[in-house]
């Protein structure tokens, strides 16, 4: 594994404030994040403690308004950082992403007096939160979750269920929790705010994946789970909605993970390729590695300025659907194919864990995975491009 720290990428940023930002997170990330990655995520331990460091340095609450303990960036700003933590290490670049996740459906349908209670804490209080939308049967189709809120007469709701596939379950302070409260489809379902203390909340024994094995993934079991109504979060009924606003916003999230990742395995790649000498030349010096190079860094740019078009969209009001996955797909997608080549670049060195090449490319694979599968994405583009499916 080479010593050398990758070159920053020449970000075009809109603001001094956001310039200074970027640096911060490069400083953090090759200090704090980068040098401990490869030996954590072989034994699996979650760093929380740099969960916290960021949480200190008002990172985990950057797209969200300044009112209540946000950064107040605007998503082109947030997802530039998200791809820097996660070239350092994508548990730490995802677990960001899905701790706004989970802070957007109180930040943008919570009350007023919610969001003060609340917000606070889960934007710069040093707490980390989970979203818990997939169930063991209800994956694509979220839609058809089982997980029931029932009102006990009084104040308070009782959630039973089961939940799967979440990231920091186990680990989280807080949980947004999908429910169904009333009739079979997207209509009955709500969004809840569950502390991670809550009585009758225990998580089962995390997976054990292939790649981000530092970041514990769970499936919750809610066992009459009690919540107040105070923490019901927007209308009953209005949970779907809610959902799929937050996924579009998280869709973006992982396609600059995904960059990240792809970025990280292509500077191995090129230092790699500038320092191994076969038949008295360094490798890089050969036509067909040079395209392999050539043709990774082109897929990372087109990526980077696909998420980074749609996250303007967003910040200036408009829809951005379509785009977010568009985004999703082509990212991931590239990601997959950069971290593969940049394993064949390695050769035999690329499929040992001496060098974190073979790493990049298990955790590239969740993420065509995660936040709606990549056959998902084409399906909501097809939608947009073409209406809903008449049959």
């Amino acid at each position: 594994m080479t010593d050398r720290a990758p070159q920053p990428v020449d970000r075009q940023l809109p603001t001094e404030e956001s310039r200074d930002l970027l640096a911060l997170v490069r400083e953090i990330a090759q200090r704090e994040i980068r040098p401990r990655a490869a030996e954590e995520e072989d034994s699996g331990r979650f760093p929380r403690e740099v969960f916290t460091l960021l949480s200190e340095a008002g990172l985990l609450g950057l797209p969200y308004a300044g009112e209540f303990g946000g950064g107040e960036q605007p998503y082109e700003v947030y997802l530039q950082v998200l791809e820097e933590l996660a070239a350092a290490r994508l548990t730490v670049g995802l677990g960001v992403s899905v701790h706004s996740l989970a802070c957007h459906g109180l930040a943008g349908y919570g009350t007023k007096e919610q969001q003060g209670a609340h917000l606070p804490a889960m934007l710069g209080g040093g707490l980390l939160g989970a979203y818990c939308l997939s169930e063991p049967a209800a994956g694509s189709d979220a839609a058809s979750l089982t997980t029931k809120a029932v009102r006990d007469g009084g104040g308070d709701w009782v959630i039973t269920g089961t939940k799967a596939w979440i990231t920091h379950g186990g680990v989280a302070d807080f949980y947004t929790v999908l429910a169904r409260t009333g009739a079979e489809g997207p209509k009955g379902i709500t969004a809840f705010l569950v502390p991670g203390d809550a009585q009758g909340l225990t998580a089962a024994v995390p997976e054990k994946k292939m790649g981000m094995k530092g970041s514990p993934t769970a499936q919750l079991h809610f066992d009459g789970v009690r919540v107040p109504d105070g923490r019901r979060i927007g209308e009953e009924g209005q949970g779907f909605t809610i959902a799929l606003a937050a996924l579009d916003a998280g869709r973006l999230g992982i396609a600059a993970c995904a960059i990240g990742v792809a970025q990280a395995a292509l500077d191995e790649a090129l230092t790699y390729a500038l320092d191994r000498k076969q038949f008295g030349h360094p490798i890089a010096d050969f036509q067909g590695l040079r395209f392999m190079l050539a043709d990774m860094a082109t897929k990372i740019e087109a990526g980077r300025a696909l998420y980074l078009a749609a996250a303007r969209l967003r910040d200036v009001g408009k829809p951005f659907s379509r785009q977010a996955a568009m985004a999703k797909l082509f990212c991931t997608d590239a990601a997959m194919a950069v971290t593969t080549d940049a394993v064949q670049v390695l050769g035999g060195y690329g499929y040992t864990a001496d060098f974190p090449v073979e790493r990049l490319m298990r955790e590239a694979k969740v993420l065509q995975i995660v936040e709606g599968t990549n056959q998902i994405q084409r399906m909501v583009i097809a939608r947009h491009l073409a209406g809903p499916e008449t049959r």
